[in-house]
């Protein structure tokens, strides 16, 4: 919840105009009210915007809530679901991000699940069990074709505004457990093919070193997203 509308035109429009060469696919996700502006502004652009949460249901009696009908009428083909917040200050379950999920695949759209332990789940060990649970809740269910519209966002919770620090080792050490887990469940071609990002507070001081981690493929940034230098620099890491 960052950013009215004409600073996210703002944002948007130096990070275009920045943007370097790369390889990499850069996506950004604005607050709902300000996607359509988003869409418009970087028609022809090589950043894509998506959404950062959505409802399972098609329509009806749902206040406040957004549909996947809505996000793709308006250009917008990928939703992130199921973000370390989502889960902690608004309840959702497991159960709630997999019919989100199915929702977000029956109508064809791109998901990126997001997943990962707090800190007392840390601190006890448990973190390898916390993570194979929830993808197992969410995702195991699904037909292997699914994958190819799959993205994964692994988000150390404890090390986010915690003042705890992960380490690029501990961050391969999570993401080769989470390939793991996807190959036994599925196959070692989905697991091999799937992009699991890492969502620990990534900067431009520490970027370059996680994204040299074999199991790490790319980045859910936060905060140091709102500055186009700072994302900029981020992008060149990758």
């Amino acid at each position: 919840m960052n950013k009215n509308l004409t600073e996210t035109e703002a944002l948007l429009s130096e990070l275009s105009s920045k943007l370097p060469s790369t390889d990499a696919k850069v996506m950004v996700s604005p607050t709902f009210v300000n996607l359509a502006s988003a869409v418009s502004n970087l028609k022809g652009n090589d950043i894509e915007v998506i959404a950062q949460n959505m409802h399972f249901a098609e329509s009806g009696a749902f206040t406040g809530e957004i549909s996947a009908n809505m996000l793709l009428n308006i250009g917008v083909k990928t939703v992130i679901i199921g973000h370390s917040e989502r889960r902690a200050y608004f309840g959702e379950t497991d159960e709630i991000l997999a019919k989100k999920v199915k929702a977000a695949l029956k109508n064809k759209m791109q998901v990126m699940f997001c997943f990962g332990e707090e800190l007392e789940d840390r601190k006890s060990k448990k973190h390898f069990d916390v993570v194979q649970s929830q993808l197992k809740n969410a995702l195991f269910a699904l037909d292997t074709s699914a994958w190819s519209s799959i993205i994964l966002a692994y988000e150390p919770v404890w090390a986010i505004g915690t003042g705890e620090t992960a380490s690029p080792e501990q961050a391969q050490e999570m993401h080769a457990f989470i390939r793991k887990t996807v190959a036994g469940a599925f196959n070692k071609t989905i697991a091999d093919n799937v992009s699991i990002l890492y969502g620990g507070s990534v900067k431009p001081s520490n970027a370059k070193e996680i994204f040299s981690k074999p199991d790490v493929d790319g980045g859910l940034i936060g905060g140091a997203s709102l500055v186009a230098d700072d994302f900029i620099a981020i992008i060149k890491g990758i």
